[in-house]
């Protein structure tokens, strides 16, 4: 018969607030580090290339900061899951096929 699916640590209130507390305290570093990052990438950009068209600029602002703040977000979430025991809360159907082997 199915297994009972246990508890997640998120599902406490104390838990899940401190938890993404430090989701949001990472989500600001790497938005400083995203500006820093980007602000410094068209000033090199600039000095390479002058004054290309305004278009280049933004673009490429936008495609650092979206890709960068995009990753932070998802590894974030990554350490969120796994630094709450979240991860270990969920019961793998194939577990049993590996055991035997």
């Amino acid at each position: 018969m199915g297994r009972m699916i246990p508890r997640s640590p998120l599902e406490d209130p104390e838990k899940a607030a401190h938890a993404w507390a430090r989701y949001r305290r990472i989500m600001a570093y790497m938005l400083t580090v995203t500006v820093g990052l980007v602000l410094a990438s068209i000033i090199l950009l600039y000095r390479s290339n002058g004054m290309v068209s305004v278009h280049f600029y933004i673009a490429a602002a936008l495609g650092i900061g979206f890709t960068m703040l995009l990753a932070s977000a998802l590894m974030g979430l990554a350490f969120l899951s796994s630094g709450t025991g979240h991860d270990e809360s969920i019961v793998d159907p194939f577990e049993d096929d590996w055991k035997g082997k």
